[in-house]
């Protein structure tokens, strides 16, 4: 975003207009998509959309990868609006996985120790964003300075298109399900590896 702004003030309102955009998507659009969501498909298919939505959100800055800094405001406006169609993509992916994500964890957890799975989860979100950061950001500059700009893109795609195909699997397998889980929970002890004296 500076790269591309040539710095200054350019820079610092086009970071604001991302996170601007992905605040006014999240609030005006949260319930209204989440309620459109849940009508249509179940949350393993709300799953799969919403990683092949934040996917995408890695094709759009490919236009301006390897784009040298903007001359003046028109072609600042210009570089910068996949920047901004990639934030909005990125936003809207979170609204449409987020509420069922979270859902997913109590239905993995069986209802035990919900709050636990919940710090678990969030630790390894923020370390897979610590991480994440800092490699894509290495990833990027060492890309540029090798003539493959577009490449860290690419990757960043690729992995969310994976992401959202193991989703895929594990949702046709019904791992995701509910009333599956609940049942498999609930079914008798014999043919479950339980030895049979412990049986009575």
């Amino acid at each position: 975003m500076r790269r591309l702004s040539g710095g200054g003030i350019a820079g610092t309102v086009g970071v604001a207009v991302l996170f601007a955009v992905s605040s006014l998507l999240a609030i005006a659009g949260q319930l209204r998509v989440t309620a459109w969501c849940k009508r249509r498909w179940g949350p393993g298919r709300c799953l799969v959309a919403g990683l092949v939505l934040m996917a995408s959100a890695f094709v759009s800055p490919l236009l301006t990868a390897a784009a040298p800094p903007a001359a003046d405001t028109g072609a600042t406006v210009v570089l910068l609006a996949p920047l901004v169609l990639s934030a909005a993509l990125l936003a809207l992916g979170t609204i449409v996985v987020f509420p069922f994500e979270m859902d997913t964890i109590v239905t993995l957890s069986g209802n035990r120790l919900v709050a636990t799975h919940y710090c678990l989860y969030s630790t390894i979100c923020g370390v897979g964003i610590m991480l994440g950061n800092l490699l894509t950001g290495g990833a990027l500059d060492l890309a540029r300075s090798t003539g493959l700009a577009a490449l860290p893109w690419l990757a960043l795609a690729a992995i969310g298109q994976l992401c959202a195909a193991g989703i895929a699997v594990l949702d046709r397998g019904r791992r995701l399900d509910l009333s599956r889980l609940a049942s498999d929970r609930h079914r008798p002890a014999v043919g479950r590896g339980v030895p049979v004296s412990q049986l009575r």
